[in-house]
């Protein structure tokens, strides 16, 4: 697998910390997910995804910190409700 960058025992180091590995399609939807995070928690987030030679999509990597509040506006804020497939 080559995208194992170690994790850092400093990102991980009290409950709450996460550190959140994502593969998407592209460049834009990798961003948009880790947008969606950071309006929610606070998020040190990538500048810019990754691609590994020979696997598909590209990868991003960004730290959250959950031990934060939720303000009101991300409360009440926009939800992603599951979809189901019709057929």
């Amino acid at each position: 697998m080559p995208y194992t960058d170690p994790i850092h025992e400093t990102h991980v180091s009290e409950p709450g910390l996460l550190v959140v590995d994502v593969a998407a399609a592209d460049d834009a939807t990798a961003l948009a997910f880790q947008q969606l995070l950071a309006d929610r928690w606070a998020t040190a987030t990538a500048e810019q995804t990754t691609r590994d030679a020979g696997q598909p999509g590209v990868r991003l990597r960004c730290y959250l910190d959950l031990r934060q509040e939720l303000t009101a506006a991300a409360v009440v804020g926009p939800t992603m409700e599951p979809t189901m497939a019709r057929s």
